[in-house]
């Protein structure tokens, strides 16, 4: 009987020792288990304050835009086209220039083009912007 110490030294192991291998899967498993939901939820935001109060707005020089899914739009109740709104807009910033706008936008418009009303806004160079929304009703 051959002893091990005598067996012939070319000979190749046939089997591969996965133990280590399957413990660092483990343990790198385990790490990602852990460290996921910390990298979700790591987003902290501290919403911008101002130290002056806003300059209250005279109800008398605030006007509506209403905007419904069609894209038809009327200040004050009265239609304007799409081309002429700036020209519109330009003309009442020129006649009071302490204007606010409120946009009245219909619930099922795409939103850009409530940016783009938004963008038509600030061309006219009219920084007090207000969105009109509905509170909703809980049961």
């Amino acid at each position: 009987m051959r002893r091990y110490s005598q067996r012939h030294n070319l000979s190749t192991l046939s089997e591969i020792n996965i133990t280590p291998l399957l413990d660092l899967a483990f343990v790198l498993l385990i790490i990602f288990m852990i460290t996921t939901p910390l990298l979700e939820n790591s987003v902290n935001l501290v919403i911008p304050s101002s130290g002056t109060a806003n300059a209250a707005v005279n109800p008398g020089r605030v006007q509506t835009i209403s905007i419904d899914r069609r894209e038809a739009m009327k200040i004050n109740d009265k239609p304007v086209a799409a081309a002429d709104l700036q020209a519109r807009l330009t003309e009442l910033k020129k006649a009071n220039p302490d204007l606010a706008i409120v946009i009245r936008p219909d619930r099922d418009l795409p939103v850009q083009k409530l940016i783009a009303l938004m963008d038509t806004l600030q061309r006219s160079q009219i920084n007090k912007v207000g969105i009109a929304t509905k509170a909703e009703q809980n049961p």
